[in-house]
């Protein structure tokens, strides 16, 4: 399977993002509500400059002693972004997220953001294949007796 098929299946592909100049607070607010993640942090250009996770603003407080009213997104986000493409197998992606221990890869598709997959959707998208195939099988070895 591959990215493009799991976008497909997300239904909305509609990416949460921040500016960088944005307070933690407020994208620390924004995450709760939309219940997600992470937020992909866009510059000028509507290029991706960051990605900002929870995991992020929780190291933020740790070193910070939990004073976050004075700090933006820059201050936190993390700036090396690994981004995938629609192309790109779920294998790959697994490989990516599990040695780079990433939960969210922004999607991009001639520079332009065109959602994003986490570690979530890919163990659903795997699970479901799987259970495919036990079915696949299990109906062929039914059919053959």
């Amino acid at each position: 399977m591959i990215v493009k098929t799991v976008l497909k299946q997300k239904g909305n592909n509609d990416v949460a993002t921040v500016t960088p100049d944005m307070p933690v607070m407020e994208a620390a607010r924004a995450l709760h509500s939309k219940r997600i993640g992470a937020l992909v942090v866009i510059g000028a250009e509507n290029r991706i400059v960051g990605i900002l996770s929870e995991r992020d603003i929780v190291r933020g407080m740790a070193l910070n002693d939990g004073r976050m009213d004075t700090l933006k997104v820059h201050d936190l986000m993390t700036s090396s972004v690994l981004v995938c493409n629609p192309d790109d197998s779920l294998d790959l992606l697994m490989g990516i997220m599990t040695n780079r221990r990433v939960r969210h890869l922004p999607v991009v598709e001639h520079n332009r953001l065109v959602g994003i997959v986490t570690i979530g959707d890919v163990v659903k998208a795997r699970l479901e294949d799987a259970t495919m195939q036990v079915d696949s099988l299990r109906d062929y070895v039914m059919t053959a007796r």
